[in-house]
């Protein structure tokens, strides 16, 4: 079962390509891989994030082996940079919808947000040095990201100090429905409240003195919706 909106603007990937992405991205997956839900996250969260991240950064969350066709590599390449492309102009115009997950249960098919969570991390993860701080030191942020929380907690993407119970099918899908508000307001947080140069070389210190990150493996199954 899939569901997608059209749009109006050529920077958004229409069915075919979003298909055509995603069968890519099953075909080579592992555990540990991101499919389109999580590329999605990911993407998702470079987009709001504090400052810019270059292809050459997040492309290796995605891709994970050399393409075996150099026309099939630039097909996918190119698929990529436009659902890059399509977070920030859906964005602009109030019509972004998250890629979310569906699984299979007793009550048959419902929307999950683990594939998309574990993006939405792993984006979080490639600026952890400002997002950590800054969401130690100004409450209002994490207050913003709560829709975010929730989901990424009931999934078991994140651990919480705390135990809590499991969202309500309504909470479920009110966490849903609110990621494009909380998208919108991460993004207008970050624009009023840029990264201080404090915070950036503090960055720059520990990005040359940290190693490689090799994020945990995550099972995700289930097919795309947008």
């Amino acid at each position: 079962m899939t569901t997608s909106k059209t749009t109006d603007w050529p920077s958004s990937l229409d069915d075919k390509e979003l298909d055509e992405l995603d069968t890519y991205l099953r075909a080579h997956a592992q555990d540990s891989h991101l499919l389109l839900d999580g590329v999605h996250g990911l993407l998702s969260a470079l987009a709001v994030g504090p400052m810019r991240v270059l292809p050459d950064e997040w492309l290796p969350e995605v891709l994970h082996e050399p393409f075996d066709d150099e026309a099939e590599g630039n097909r996918v390449l190119a698929l990529l940079a436009k659902l890059n492309d399509s977070i920030s102009a859906e964005l602009d115009v109030d019509a972004y919808e998250p890629i979310l997950g569906e699984v299979e249960t007793e009550a048959g098919p419902v929307l999950s947000a683990a594939g998309w969570c574990e993006g939405f991390s792993r984006g979080i993860d490639l600026r952890a040095g400002l997002w950590e701080k800054r969401l130690a030191d100004d409450p209002p942020l994490m207050e913003i990201l709560g829709p975010v929380m929730a989901l990424a907690v009931d999934e078991g993407i994140l651990s919480a100090e705390a135990e809590f119970e499991k969202l309500s099918d309504d909470e479920y899908d009110d966490c849903l429905a609110q990621l494009p508000s909380v998208l919108a307001a991460v993004g207008q947080y970050w624009y009023q409240h840029p990264a201080t140069q404090a915070e950036l070389d503090a960055l720059n210190h520990a990005k040359e003195n940290e190693g490689n990150h090799v994020p945990p493996p995550r099972h995700r199954s289930g097919h795309w919706v947008h």
